[in-house]
């Protein structure tokens, strides 16, 4: 039971590409699915509109970290594209201070979105954060 509270104290990221390594993320936000819902209503019935689900939605993700050496491993990835860009599958794995694995998602289709440097201000000192956003079409998780 401790240990499960542990898990939680501390917790990076492992993002890695068609098995190219991106490095540790410190956060992870928008990893989810959503059902698109299609209302219909009946001629006859107004007690209620018929609720229909559609189609599977992704949000985009957004992984952040302090500035380090494998930002040159984002940059590559973005400069890459310059010259045509095939989807490649993503891993992206939770894991515990100590490196023990607590989750894991497989991505399909991983597309870069959005890369974002540091912003530099002399009179706010703090450490200097990268931000990455990838969109992908599913993914299947891998827990424990």
């Amino acid at each position: 039971m401790l240990e499960d509270v542990a898990t939680a104290v501390s917790v990076r990221y492992t993002v890695a590409l068609d098995n190219a390594d991106l490095g540790t993320f410190s956060t992870c936000e928008g990893l989810g699915c959503e059902v698109v819902m299609e209302t219909r209503e009946e001629g006859g019935n107004n007690s209620f509109i018929w609720q229909l689900p559609t189609r599977l939605k992704y949000p985009n993700i957004t992984l952040t970290r302090p500035l380090g050496k494998d930002t040159e491993k984002i940059a590559k990835w973005f400069a890459g594209m310059a010259t045509g860009y095939t989807r490649c599958t993503g891993v992206i794995q939770a894991m515990t201070a100590n490196g023990t694995k607590i989750a894991g998602w497989e991505l399909y289709d991983v597309v870069p979105v959005r890369w974002k440097g540091p912003s530099f201000n002399p009179d706010q000192p703090k450490v200097i954060m990268e931000t990455l956003e990838i969109a992908h079409h599913g993914f299947v998780a891998k827990l424990g």
